[in-house]
């Protein structure tokens, strides 16, 4: 998988919610459900779902080094 490819997919699901999980290393994982606001160069923003709305950034090869996993 690609950066474009992955820019690519992305863009198709920007605005909607999705969930992402992220692997904090030692079998940790945090789950966010999220909608995705931004796309950058090297980077994209998204909007966490809860009460306080916060952004979060990753990076597109957190998704090629499965940092992160997308479900949408």
């Amino acid at each position: 998988m690609t950066i474009e490819k992955i820019k690519k997919e992305l863009n198709n699901h920007l605005g909607q919610n999705v969930k992402i999980k992220y692997n904090l290393g030692r079998n940790k994982f945090e789950e966010y459900d999220v909608t995705i606001k931004e796309l950058y160069n090297h980077v994209f923003i998204v909007q966490l779902n809860n009460n306080n709305n916060q952004l979060k950034a990753f990076s597109y090869s957190d998704i090629i080094t499965k940092t992160i996993r997308i479900n949408y």
